[in-house]
């Protein structure tokens, strides 16, 4: 009787990658659709005048900031980018939400090069209030309140110096928050449109769903029958 020796041979499994493609046609049209509202909501609250363009726009004291400006600020950030992330979601035809998100975001870090050009340009304060903190001291221009301040300057010098870095601090403060906004606006706008629900949670039952229902749905029998295909 003769024994026979099998060997055990093992498989070894490298880890791979899961790519998330990115759709850059609707990542531009979110980009696109989120400034486009973002203009109009910054334009009806320059002509309500809650927004005020020029050097009287400058935030020297966050107490006399007006509560209009402030609404149309937080609103205007937030809600145009939410229509930017939902616009992506819904032409890219996303039904998950971490892949919808993203693309929301992407279309964010599209649109904040576009708006600092625009600033660059002197359109920042049309988008509103706090857009315009986006807009630095152009290198081209002249200088016209940036003075050195040194041992000998006048009481009236300093006064001016301390007021521009008040208002340098809060357009900065302003600015990131808008950006922090709009940030979390196109985050939420891809969620909505991709159709899940909007729960924290859900992707832990998603896969359990998806397992569990494994009849075929009315219009895919209804053409099967029509049709005498087979889905196998």
């Amino acid at each position: 009787m003769e024994m026979q020796r099998e060997e055990a041979t093992g498989v070894t499994r490298y880890p791979t990658w899961v790519h998330w493609p990115v759709n850059w046609t609707v990542v531009w049209v979110g980009a696109l659709a989120a400034l486009a509202l973002a203009l109009i909501i910054g334009l009806a609250g320059v002509s309500m005048g809650m927004h005020v363009i020029g050097t009287e726009g400058r935030v020297v004291d966050w107490s006399k900031f007006k509560i209009g400006a402030l609404i149309f600020s937080v609103f205007g950030a937030f809600l145009a980018f939410v229509a930017g992330g939902w616009v992506t979601a819904r032409i890219a035809g996303i039904r998950h939400s971490e892949p919808a998100m993203l693309h929301g975001a992407i279309a964010w870090l599209v649109a904040v090069p576009l708006l600092l050009a625009l600033g660059a340009l002197g359109a920042g304060n049309f988008f509103g209030g706090w857009y315009g903190g986006l807009a630095g001291h152009p290198a081209w221009a002249a200088p016209t309140d940036n003075k050195v301040i040194g041992p000998n300057a006048t009481p009236e010098e300093k006064a001016q110096a301390e007021e521009n870095a008040r208002v340098a601090r809060n357009s900065a403060l302003g600015a990131v928050t808008a950006l922090l906004l709009s940030l979390v606006g196109s985050v939420v706008g891809g969620w909505w449109g991709c159709g899940e629900p909007m729960h924290p949670f859900y992707y832990r039952t998603r896969h359990q769903m998806t397992a569990t229902s494994t009849a075929p749905p009315p219009e895919m029998a209804l053409g099967n029958r029509v049709t005498g295909q087979v889905v196998r």
